[in-house]
């Protein structure tokens, strides 16, 4: 995909709408506890202040009610529980839900710790609108001068955002000269700010961030033209969730590694039996087609040839490493030392490396080892292009330090893995091409 970024078009003295991805995890008092998104949207914001825009930030946080919605609703889990209420307890119970919201989610969905973050990190040039396009963001936006940035108030406060309304992109527009998009984590969502702006046609100059050039740089670059051989390696729990990564990689890669939750179904397939590991009876068909297609194309499939096996799903489990089958009462928490010489060894030979989804429980120390190994696996690999596909596997990278060891870490989980199975994502393909 061959888009526009900003470099591509003339910001100065231009409203530039710029959609981020700011949904950065808070704690009970609003004090960020991980600003990596914040630091990842800094290059394209720069850039574009130190071309003279007047900068108009963007972005979700959590999943708020739409408070800046007249006669807003609940949510789908307190609908169920008013639902299940005597039908006369339940109006006073849906007007308890609402005062409550009008109360909290202004407090615990709020944009303004970002906003000071910012602040503090692009010299005091950074306001904050309460509202998105309201009073307050109208009269930040006219007093803008080039160079300086507003951040506007949570875009998911407005029930338009999510339902993609054409009338709040209608009012969006005042604010946009430019539209850019940053935000790979929300590409595969059609809402507002994401897609529906440029869709509708209030932003016929609509271009990537640096961000997004990255993303279809790395994780582009693999799905379209990889280096060969190019080794994918899927793990997480599930099956029935990478049905469509597996069809779309198994068309492209040379080897697939298998591992995680979802291996054990497969090795269920194959006549194993898998104790009380994660198991889903209803695609042990599907497990077994997808390994006669993987030998159909010539691709190597590699599933655990060992595992450590746990008896409970606890740090403090007994455990044990087991080839073959695993008893009843002892379940598979992660991939065993075997396994791991086998996978590290098919990716030292690899030219690109995709990877999506943990090995094992990595979020327990004891099942966080293979999980490791594949991690040190990719970093010793320097002849690769090695990227992680966002969601779990990044958070695993991350956190056991090997973050600036692999060529790419992908911003976005669902969106990585939209990409991945070849499908469209309406924030990237809205976006105008190169000539």
């Amino acid at each position: 995909m061959n888009k526009k970024t900003v470099r591509d078009v003339d910001v100065k003295g231009k409203k530039v709408l710029v959609r981020c991805d700011f949904n950065v995890p808070l704690d009970a008092d609003g004090n960020i506890t991980d600003e990596n998104r914040i630091m990842g949207a800094l290059p394209t914001i720069k850039y574009l202040m130190e071309h003279g825009a007047k900068v108009i930030l963007c972005s979700h946080l959590g999943k708020p009610h739409n408070i800046f919605t007249e006669g807003f609703g609940l949510t789908k889990k307190e609908k169920k529980a008013v639902e299940a209420l005597p039908e006369n307890e339940q109006a006073a119970a849906k007007a308890a839900y609402i005062e409550k919201a009008k109360k909290n989610d202004p407090k615990k969905f709020t944009l303004r710790p970002v906003a000071v973050r910012l602040n503090q990190l692009l010299d005091n040039k950074v306001a904050f609108a309460t509202d998105l396009v309201g009073e307050d963001a109208h009269s930040k936006v006219a007093a803008l001068k080039d160079g300086e940035c507003v951040l506007l108030e949570n875009t998911r406060f407005e029930a338009g955002e999510e339902k993609n309304s054409e009338e709040l992109c209608k009012k969006l527009a005042d604010f946009c000269d430019v539209y850019v998009n940053d935000a790979f984590g929300t590409a595969h969502r059609a809402h507002a700010t994401t897609a529906g702006i440029v869709q509708y046609g209030f932003a016929p100059v609509a271009v990537s961030g640096f961000l997004i050039e990255k993303e279809l740089k790395y994780l582009g670059g693999a799905v379209d033209s990889p280096k060969h051989p190019f080794v994918a390696i899927l793990g997480g729990a599930k099956v029935s969730d990478k049905i469509e990564v597996i069809k779309s990689l198994l068309d492209k890669c040379d080897s697939l590694i298998i591992g995680g939750g979802m291996a054990y179904t497969f090795r269920k397939a194959l006549g194993l039996a898998v104790g009380n590991s994660l198991l889903e009876e209803d695609k042990i068909d599907l497990a077994k087609e997808l390994m006669a297609k993987a030998k159909d194309k010539g691709v190597k499939l590699l599933l655990p040839v060992d595992n450590v096996i746990a008896d409970a799903f606890s740090n403090d489990a007994n455990m044990k490493v087991v080839e073959g089958d695993i008893p009843d009462g002892w379940e598979g928490m992660d991939i065993g030392p075997k396994t791991v010489k086998v996978f590290s060894d098919e990716i030292a030979k690899a030219k690109t490396v995709v990877w999506n989804g943990p090995m094992g429980v990595f979020e327990m120390e004891k099942f966080a080892v293979g999980t490791k190994a594949i991690a040190q696996a990719l970093a010793d690999n320097h002849n690769a292009i090695t990227i992680i596909g966002g969601g779990d596997s990044a958070a695993a990278v991350t956190q056991m330090g090997f973050a600036d060891k692999v060529t790419h870490i992908s911003t976005g989980g669902g969106a990585s893995l939209e990409y991945l199975e070849g499908k469209v994502l309406p924030g990237i393909a809205c976006l105008n091409d190169k000539d």
